[in-house]
């Protein structure tokens, strides 16, 4: 795998995304300001006679207007997101402390942690496990190394050896490392910011008890259809980045654990656990791109999933087509002692 070239790609793409998500924004307050224009003239300006003209600092409220909502909404979601960090994050989400004085497969999740933190150079973020999931996953969460928590299934503990737990914390640890937490919590904060532009149009669309002028719906359908185009596109965006941020820790994860067969033995597991009908666990689309492998994206999987297709993933590790693993952990006993 030529990680270093991967690397060097993944960061180019997202410094690329990231411009086209200004961009985004900067067509979304045209499109709004063409589309609030063109309701003011078939109501009003289009009937009267001489020269279409608008009111005083049309542009300008409107411009304001829009800024207010997305950059508000945008502020809004953030914050909220950066209440308690890392560790509350992954409580919400099922995961609790790990237990490394009552189960040795926690034990070794641990150790692992800890050489990782070394490896890496990197703070020691606390280890966390999400007991009740059965299936492969794994998460990172936390807005810097202070806060970072790495989070593993059940599932990941039972049937992962020893140098696939490590690629699969290797690759997390490049989650923090890249700042790619923070990262994707902004980019939901700005998602969120253009939704609310949405809202603020179907508001405004639908009538209430004293039946709203015609002119009033016109006006939200021309702000809805502007905000929906733009909560489209940047919601594209933000996925099309966290692909890249997955491309990323991914060949990290290869470089600093110096094996394909880490992580790619997980993934290989994962798609194993995909064939028999293991899901990963439903969760909301704001940690979509948290976990090591999310839900199917289905016919939008191009476009709106917050991940690459997992057989693209294992390619570009192995630098070939890899089917799955078995599930049987090699390196030790196939069903571990454990403390009761």
């Amino acid at each position: 795998m030529r990680f270093f070239e991967f690397q060097r790609d993944a960061r180019g793409e997202t410094r690329r995304l990231l411009f086209a998500f200004g961009l985004t924004v900067l067509l979304l307050l045209v499109a709004v300001n063409a589309a609030l224009a063109l309701a003011w003239g078939l109501s009003w300006g289009f009937w009267m006679p001489g020269e279409l003209r608008f009111p005083r600092y049309f542009f300008s409220v409107n411009t304001g207007v829009t800024l207010l909502f997305v950059l508000g909404g945008w502020w809004v979601e953030t914050s909220r997101l950066a209440d308690g960090g890392g560790a509350r994050l992954a409580e919400q989400m099922g995961a609790r402390p790990a237990q490394p004085s009552g189960d040795l497969d926690e034990q070794r999740f641990c150790n692992i942690v800890d050489e990782m933190a070394i490896s890496s150079g990197l703070k020691r973020p606390q280890a966390m496990v999400l007991a009740r999931d059965q299936g492969i996953n794994a998460f990172a969460a936390g807005w810097d190394e202070n806060d970072a928590v790495v989070a593993v299934t059940q599932g990941a503990l039972d049937h992962l050896t020893r140098d696939e737990l490590q690629g699969l914390v290797a690759h997390e640890f490049s989650h923090i490392g890249e700042g790619d937490t923070r990262l994707n919590m902004r980019l939901v904060g700005m998602v969120f910011g253009l939704e609310m532009l949405f809202r603020m149009g179907q508001d405004l669309a639908e009538p209430d008890s004293r039946d709203r002028r015609w002119i009033t719906a016109l006006i939200g359908l021309a702000i809805m259809a502007a905000g929906w185009l733009g909560w489209l596109a940047g919601h594209a965006l933000q996925a099309a980045v966290s692909r890249q941020r997955e491309y990323l820790a991914d060949a990290r994860a290869v470089q600093w654990t110096r094996s394909r067969d880490g992580l790619g033995g997980v993934l290989r597991k994962v798609l194993s656990q995909q064939r028999e009908g293991v899901v990963p666990r439903q969760v909301g689309s704001m940690v979509q791109h948290m976990l090591l492998v999310a839900n199917a994206g289905g016919k939008a999987e191009h476009w709106l999933d917050s991940h690459p297709p997992l057989a693209r993933r294992i390619r570009r590790i192995y630098g070939r087509d890899m089917g799955p693993l078995p599930l049987l952990r090699e390196d030790e006993p196939a069903t571990p002692s454990r403390a009761v």
